[in-house]
């Protein structure tokens, strides 16, 4: 039995490891964090939004940016770098943002999340949708802007309900305080939202029963070791680890582990802030997932707790969590729906989303042989996590794809 070694224990390595596992390989995971899930996929915003799948780069986005940065809680900040890195990833975003780059980029995108769709129904046959509070209330986007909402009413497809502003918040009475500033909405059902942190967990505990599953290790890979034309191993914190194939899935630290093998990943860490807020008996929380298209902010009930997402802080790999940004995602939570949760008791969190510039995640073969890569899922790690993962179980034992994998490929 061939083994393969995944490499990172988030929403996306978790979901190789299994996806491998059922194709038959024997697999080990390692994580260098003491908890699975415990960085990016921690307090996200437990999206699972198969089809709000619009890339961050489209035509008119540098000019908005310059606008978002003058604004007080604008959903972008930026602090230049002496990176390279930063400036590289930056250039090939803005060749991206152009409409034609974006049409392509969200018909592959939408291909991904109806795959990753079927790929979650599958894997609930075997890890209850109970264990991490799945919720399928389906998704609203509301819009401020009367011109931005006909054309999302254009573009709608041909299932989602358009809605006007009255209608919206009928539909979602936690909107009440914004009834007047929304031009309407467009809802979508099917959508989800999940307890992704908690989704790691239980399916680190369902993998851990695995006839194929040799284990979680705690080791911190520094580097990944080529000989030959080959991957020969990784050298980690505890000594060295080899197996027949390779799967880097390690979030951001996967840019600098394959640096390691000489190959270059345009990812870049999007810094993005969330709130957990506690929802009181007497409080008007969302059952419908909602996005405020115009300030960049989701909401979402998971469990007993509002979900408040949102900013892009383009900063580098730093994890620190800025109370400015904290203080005006309270704000603008309060702005919009004032009495949905307890914001005074509400818990902050910061996470780095390794995206790509034009969102679209990196999956597939590398020069080398036996590394494979499924990284680069941006703010739509949980959306994709299971569409990529069984594509690429696909790929190692020469099965047809489901979809053209052309835009997903390194080499793209």
């Amino acid at each position: 039995m061939s083994e393969i070694i995944v490499i990172g224990g988030g929403v996306v390595g978790l979901t190789s490891a299994w996806w491998l596992a059922e194709a038959g390989y024997r697999v080990t995971l390692v994580e260098r964090e003491a908890e699975v899930g415990s960085m990016a996929s921690f307090r996200n915003g437990g999206q699972l939004s198969y089809r709000y799948v619009a890339p961050l780069a489209d035509a008119g986005v540098p000019l908005k940016a310059l606008h978002w940065l003058f604004q007080p809680d604008g959903p972008l900040r930026f602090r230049p770098e002496a990176d390279l890195r930063q400036w590289r990833w930056l250039a090939q975003f803005l060749r991206n943002c152009n409409a034609g780059a974006n049409r392509r980029t969200t018909a592959t995108l939408l291909q991904l999340g109806e795959h990753s769709r079927q790929a979650m129904r599958e894997l609930s046959l075997q890890l209850p949708l109970s264990e991490f509070g799945w919720r399928d209330a389906g998704k609203l986007v509301v819009y401020r802007s009367a011109r931005l909402f006909e054309r999302a009413a254009r573009l709608a497809a041909s299932d989602a309900e358009v809605l006007s502003a009255p209608d919206a918040v009928l539909r979602e009475p936690a909107l009440a305080a914004l009834q007047g500033d929304l031009a309407g909405g467009i809802f979508n059902a099917g959508e989800a939202v999940a307890d992704c942190h908690a989704f790691c967990v239980a399916l680190a505990r369902r993998l851990q029963t695995h006839r194929n599953f040799a284990g979680v290790m705690h080791r911190d890979v520094t580097a990944i070791r080529i000989d030959g034309g080959k991957v020969t191993g990784l050298d980690t914190t505890s000594g060295p680890l080899q197996a027949d194939q390779f799967v880097l899935a390690a979030g951001i630290q996967s840019r600098d582990l394959a640096a390691t093998a000489g190959i270059y990943l345009p990812l870049y860490p999007l810094k993005g802030y969330s709130l957990s807020a506690p929802i009181r008996a007497h409080d008007v929380a969302p059952a419908i997932s909602v996005t405020d298209f115009e300030r960049k902010v989701l909401y979402a009930r998971i469990g007993e707790q509002l979900r408040v997402a949102a900013m892009v802080d383009m900063v580098g790999v730093d994890k620190r969590i800025d109370q400015r940004r904290v203080q005006g995602l309270v704000r603008l939570a309060k702005e919009a729906m004032p009495k949905a949760a307890d914001y005074d008791h509400a818990e902050a969190w910061a996470g780095l989303r390794p995206a790509t510039p034009n969102s679209a995640p990196i999956l597939g073969a590398t020069r080398y042989d036996n590394l494979w890569l499924n990284v680069g899922h941006g703010p739509l790690g949980f959306t994709f996590a299971c569409g990529t993962s069984s594509v690429l179980a696909g790929m190692l034992r020469g099965a047809d794809a489901p979809f053209t994998l052309d835009g997903l490929s390194l080499r793209r």
